[in-house]
């Protein structure tokens, strides 16, 4: 479409007599600016948002555009409004803002077919769910039934309740804790509960991310979005997972608004309190933060015995044949294994196994055999948080000198012997560990392990720091938790 004032205008208006009377009308061609959007903003950009607009005439200092729905006018003028309208000054300076108004227009696919009904429309939104996300599965064994409660866990789960009963009570409501500790159950309890009078998603945020950039790839935001801003429930998992992933989580960002616009109720998990999150905006931080926080901590002894009887009984349900775990071994498991709920339930689930194969009740010796991998994984199983804080005890600095960019020496050889131990002790990658010491470059935290393995060599008071300080972090985990 090519626009001229002349065209465009009444001239028997006052407004064309005030402004035209006596002047050349400066005009501009409107596919040519769509041209140099796609070539400023990008291809991708202009196919899945700015090729929906459309000219409609310019009134003396602004130009009016049109959209075919407010949700692509608040997208558009959210972020992209000032560089059209730099585009468009550039064609003719005078202009001064842009409006836009919504004009509902036909696409192809319902032009083509034009007794398309209301109801069958909204076919779309099934055929979204269905076919388009597929992930929305909420499992039915996951109830608030069979969800074993202890100290650790009973705020999370009583607010989770909560929520289930009385939706936008807690809103946002953010539950953290470490891995395999029931976040996701709760998350599904909550799920299940509000599902039959509430449009619910349940999703994880590597699954949100995995449809988010397929959605860019295929041009079908759109859906995409009014999917996710159409639910009455939200509920996303591992919410950690967003970290460094900006352009996912300024989409994440406006869906949460809407949502609570709109009081839908959101319900995050994390393995981390929101303050701790790390690479995620602040601002989304702030919205976590601005809700209810509950934790749920590491199960203590009395909680984990009562996951393990119930986990036999369910066992037992299960089978025809019954059999009857000792004290002996209940106690062993339920001292031993203490890291998650996860690996709590995987030791049972061994046993029992083993009764099951060999046809006999394993003693503690055998027991052991079982879990021995497990066992060992839990021995030494260290974080980086433990590292720090056992190397600055044994240098006899504070954590925040450690991670200072002060480089004086007697603060510079801990350092990179705290680096060097959590290269060799963790799976951490370069990456990982510069972020974990104020965010120090990776050649940094290379140079630091090729310093202390050069001092090795040479220097036995090296060598014999390293090993008393591997000690105690491997073997004395308990001692050492901040």
């Amino acid at each position: 479409m090519v626009l001229t004032g002349v065209s465009s205008i009444n001239m028997n208006s006052s407004y064309t007599n005030k402004n035209f009377s006596n002047s050349k009308v400066e005009t501009f061609d409107w596919l040519i600016v769509q041209t140099e959007m796609k070539n400023k903003l990008g291809a991708d950009i202009y196919e899945s948002w700015l090729k929906k607009i459309s000219f409609e005439e310019e009134i003396n200092n602004y130009v009016l555009l049109s959209v075919p729905t407010r949700f692509i006018r608040d997208w558009i003028t959210s972020r992209y409004l000032d560089q059209i309208l730099k585009i468009i000054k550039d064609h003719k300076k005078d202009i001064i803002r842009i409006e836009f108004k919504i004009v509902e227009k036909n696409n192809d696919n319902i032009s083509n077919n034009q007794n398309i009904s209301p109801l069958e429309s909204k076919e779309n939104v099934s055929f979204i769910k269905d076919s388009y996300l597929q992930y929305n599965r909420i499992d039915p064994n996951k109830k608030f039934e069979n969800f074993i409660t202890g100290s650790s866990n009973n705020l999370a789960y009583q607010a989770s309740v909560k929520v289930s009963e009385n939706i936008s009570h807690y809103n946002p409501l953010y539950i953290y804790g470490g891995v395999g500790m029931g976040k996701t159950h709760l998350l599904n309890s909550i799920g299940l509960e509000l599902k039959k009078d509430n449009k619910v998603m349940f999703i994880s945020a590597e699954r949100f991310m995995y449809q988010f950039v397929k959605s860019i790839k295929s041009n079908d935001m759109v859906k995409f979005k009014e999917y996710f801003r159409n639910t009455d429930i939200l509920l996303i998992d591992d919410i950690q997972f967003m970290n460094g992933k900006e352009a996912m989580q300024e989409e994440f960002f406006h869906t949460f608004n809407a949502l609570l616009d709109k009081g839908s109720q959101i319900i995050v998990s994390a393995d981390r309190s929101p303050n701790k999150l790390s690479r995620i905006q602040e601002r989304i931080k702030s919205r976590f933060s601005g809700g209810l926080v509950v934790d749920i901590q590491k199960p203590d002894y009395e909680l984990r015995k009562k996951i393990v009887e119930n986990k036999i009984k369910d066992l037992n349900s299960l089978y025809a044949e019954q059999f009857r775990i000792s004290q002996e071994i209940t106690d062993f498991i339920s001292s031993e294994i203490t890291s998650s709920v996860r690996e709590l339930v995987g030791a049972i689930n061994r046993v029992v196994s083993f009764s099951r194969i060999y046809k006999k009740l394993p003693n503690l010796a055998e027991t052991k055999v079982v879990l021995k991998d497990l066992l060992n994984l839990y021995e030494n199983k260290v974080t980086i948080d433990q590292i720090q804080t056992v190397v600055c005890k044994f240098f006899k600095i504070s954590k925040n000198e450690m991670l200072s960019s002060r480089r004086s020496r007697y603060l510079v050889r801990p350092r990179q012997t705290a680096i060097y131990l959590t290269k060799i002790l963790t799976s951490k990658s370069l990456p990982e560990i510069g972020r974990e010491f104020s965010n120090r470059d990776h050649t940094t935290i290379i140079h630091s392990v090729k310093t202390i393995e050069k001092l090795k060599v040479k220097d036995l008071d090296m060598v014999d720091n390293i090993n008393k300080l591997k000690n105690q972090i491997l073997y004395n985990n308990a001692e050492n938790e901040i």
